[in-house]
């Protein structure tokens, strides 16, 4: 659980400073739980250049409650949490300090967004908080003001979030709340979690994650693995010492998540995952008339043109079966049909006579091309955008010259269409054929919202 939160203060003398705004976002990784926002009267004057930053007045200040009206809400939203501000040192000192004089030791751990945006997103020009969500495309109002500066940064750590592949945050929050047995509330995890679609991580006494999974409903999931009585869930039961999730909004985002993170981090308890998630294709080869096939083969080294990729024969041939129909093929010229002269569907009027070299080969051919246009990532430059995980967010997946680079959310459309903007946003991720594989099997069985074409 973390408390995301920003200060504004009267300015002043190192340690002398006064608290004139506080507000406190408590967050529980996915959403807002909890919040405190109020003025402080800090009982001592601001100093005239915090007046013309922040616009609050010494005369605004005369009826907000004093820091001690206020402490005991801070504890008690701040307990059990890590704090997480911009400069978080600073916001954290502050906080000390004004305890101390009411003579409470005030003890959290903290994380700075600053400190974590140098880490992730090491190519930004400035790590101000302004420029830096400026810069990331995140919207925010009333800067300088303790409420605006706080979301700001909360939007900020949301991204941080899911730019952190190797779960060093949570692995650290993690070792901080687990220590010893589990507690009475990692006891009951189950119901901790969202029965929605995302990605889920079984994390043991060191914070390790021994198992990762992606679900279209981490909670009914993450069930199952604690009811189960098999060997190997007996054994997963009793190492886990709390389970952390990712929200994807959708089972594509999930799905390339899952694989990512497979990759990465090798859980103990996924060591059967496939390298390879296919083992067949289809390729593009022209025949000795000048037509082109499409033919489902076992993966090879052919010097041939690969369309698509499956995990059977079977699954290979279906879909030469369903683009048939779709953009009236030959099953002959593309090996369905072993006919001597015309396949069967030329009778039916189906088939348009390529297999007996009737119909022209150009015009043939350039039905082919729309089905490699239609089905395959090849030479694309696209973002794929579909529904994120809250109201009104968008999820969107980057392919550059048919290689997929990465995946993020946003709020807004200019992100999306500005590439640079989009650039900075995605997580990158390692594209390779197990990721166009997912992305174009995914593609030919469900629709997503909406596909790009980027102008590069």
């Amino acid at each position: 659980m973390y408390a995301v939160l920003d200060i504004e203060t009267t300015g002043g003398k190192f340690n002398e400073e006064g608290i004139t705004e506080i507000a406190i976002h408590k967050f529980d990784g996915h959403k807002v739980v909890d919040q405190f926002i109020s003025l402080v009267n800090p009982e001592k004057d601001i100093q005239p250049f915090v007046v013309n930053l922040t616009g609050i007045s010494n005369k605004m200040l005369t009826t907000a409650p004093k820091f001690h009206e206020v402490a005991k809400r801070i504890i008690e939203i701040t307990e059990d949490t890590v704090l997480i501000a911009h400069n978080a040192q600073f916001d954290y000192r502050i906080l000390r300090t004004e305890f101390r004089r009411l003579g409470y030791n005030f003890e959290r751990k903290t994380i700075c967004t600053v400190e974590l945006s140098q880490k992730l997103l090491p190519e930004a020009e400035s790590y101000s908080l302004g420029k830096l969500v400026r810069s990331l495309g995140i919207p925010v109002s009333d800067r300088h003001r303790a409420n605006g500066d706080a979301l700001a940064t909360l939007k900020l750590f949301k991204l941080l979030l899911s730019k952190d592949v190797n779960k060093e945050i949570i692995k650290t929050v993690i070792k901080a709340e687990t220590l010893g047995e589990l507690s009475p509330r990692q006891l009951d995890i189950v119901e901790e979690l969202p029965s929605e679609v995302g990605v889920f991580y079984m994390h043991n006494k060191d914070a390790e994650i021994i198992l990762l999974a992606k679900s279209s409903n981490i909670k009914k999931r993450v069930n199952q693995y604690f009811t189960n009585n098999g060997n190997r869930a007996r054994k997963i039961q009793k190492e886990t010492r709390s389970v952390t999730f990712e929200k994807t909004g959708n089972e594509l985002i999930g799905l390339l998540k899952e694989n990512e993170e497979h990759i990465r981090n090798k859980p103990k308890y996924n060591s059967n995952y496939k390298r390879k998630l296919f083992s067949f294709g289809i390729y593009s080869i022209p025949d000795s008339n000048g037509y082109l096939q499409l033919k489902a083969e076992k993966l090879n080294n052919s010097i041939h043109e690969r369309i698509a990729t499956f995990n059977s024969i079977v699954s290979a041939e279906n879909f030469l079966h369903a683009i048939r129909e779709e953009f009236t093929l030959c099953n002959k010229i593309n090996g369905l049909s072993h006919a001597k002269s015309n396949c069967s569907k030329y009778d039916d009027g189906k088939c348009l006579g390529a297999c007996i070299q009737k119909e022209n080969v150009e015009d043939y051919n350039k039905r082919v091309s729309d089905v490699i246009t239609k089905y395959s990532l090849n030479d694309k430059n696209i973002v794929i955008v579909d529904k994120g995980r809250d109201l009104g967010e968008k999820s969107v997946i980057l392919i550059k010259n048919g290689i997929f680079k990465g995946l993020g959310f946003c709020d807004l459309n200019y992100q999306i269409n500005n590439l640079n903007i989009l650039e900075t946003i995605i997580t990158p991720m390692d594209g390779n054929a197990n990721t166009n594989h997912i992305i174009e099997t995914y593609l030919r069985k469900r629709k997503v919202q909406k596909i790009i074409d980027l102008n590069i």
